[in-house]
């Protein structure tokens, strides 16, 4: 089992910026790939980014360069910066773990971190 622990979430202004955290433990496998997935209130679950262990990087297309994904393998850590955020941004963001490479990994869910843009 992986376990997964997001932090970052908050309310923020349109145009500002967050930065979320996820971090994994328990049994991590060396080939992986870790992700974001959003869910707005009514809609279904969509894919934001992903990253592998080699850091190849995957990205939803409405994001148009807005979102950065990142991490940092010595804290088993993967962090999505958001900036010039909007009101259509607001979901609750939900942290992945994936076995292998995969660029929209589903093994393993966190619990989700509230995001909430004002207008």
């Amino acid at each position: 089992q992986v376990q997964l622990v997001e932090s970052g979430g908050g309310l923020v202004q349109t145009g500002g910026s967050l930065r979320l955290s996820c971090t994994a433990s328990g049994s991590l496998v060396s080939v992986n790939s870790m992700g974001w997935s959003r869910q707005a209130p009514g809609k279904q679950r969509e894919f934001v980014a992903s990253i592998t262990n080699i850091h190849s990087t995957n990205y939803a297309a409405f994001l148009k360069g807005r979102f950065t994904i990142s991490r940092d393998d010595a804290k088993n850590t993967v962090y999505l910066q958001m900036n010039s955020l909007q009101p259509e941004d607001t979901a609750v963001y939900y942290c992945s773990y994936g076995i292998g490479w995969s660029g929209n990994p589903i093994d393993y869910w966190g619990q989700g971190t509230q995001v909430t843009v004002s207008p």
